[in-house]
């Protein structure tokens, strides 16, 4: 359907985009140090499947509501600042990277699995620029736009799984490091908290 040029066009800009620093890489970053490669990839994983979403919304028409509608961008803004928030108080709280495990000391996948759902499905900004920036590559001499839209978003999670999982292994060797010391543990974790708090004071600034 989408020609070679536009498919090799818009895999090279979508892999700067994902290299850009930006929230959604900057918390793969944060899960991998403290939980571990493996987690990273978990989290990633979960990200990518709000991708999905965003991308749907985008060729069934639902991302317009958040462009048009003040409301409804502000309440899914203000629901994922929210979270992050949780996120916050429960890195600042922990001794060591309980956050995301479950009582036997392990990572719970599940648990971070919907962690990188809920962080990238509740941040509106996305879907607007998937708004913005899918459309262009469109072709309509090429066929339906819908399909072609979920082709266009398929690509951009195969560049954001490439991009943030090598995030994930690099941080997550850290893991390896921090875990060898409490303190070390404690201090990443109150790190974590503040970057959640930062992540969440950007989401609840941000306009359409």
């Amino acid at each position: 359907m989408l020609s070679t040029e536009t498919i090799i066009t818009f895999c090279t800009a979508s892999l700067l985009l994902c290299l850009a620093p930006g929230p959604d890489n900057i918390f793969v970053l944060t899960q991998s140090a403290l939980h571990g490669r493996i987690s990273g990839i978990i989290v990633t994983l979960g990200l990518c499947t709000g991708l999905v979403l965003h991308s749907s919304a985008v060729a069934f028409g639902v991302a317009a509501i958040f462009q048009a509608s003040a409301v409804a961008f502000a309440t899914l803004k203000y629901f994922g600042a929210a979270y992050l928030l949780y996120l916050a108080w429960q890195a600042f709280r922990s001794g060591s990277p309980s956050s995301g495990t479950s009582s036997n000391g392990k990572v719970d996948p599940w648990r971070l699995y919907l962690r990188g759902i809920i962080m990238n499905v509740t941040n509106p900004k996305v879907s607007i620029f998937f708004l913005a920036f899918l459309p262009q590559f469109v072709e309509l001499a090429r066929g339906p736009v819908v399909v072609q839209i979920l082709m266009l978003g398929g690509l951009f999670v195969l560049a954001t799984i490439l991009v943030f999982g090598t995030v994930a292994v690099l941080a997550g060797t850290l893991s390896q490091w921090i875990t060898r010391s409490e303190g070390v543990q404690i201090a990443m974790n109150r790190i974590a908290g503040v970057v959640f708090v930062g992540l969440a004071l950007k989401l609840a600034s941000t306009k359409r």
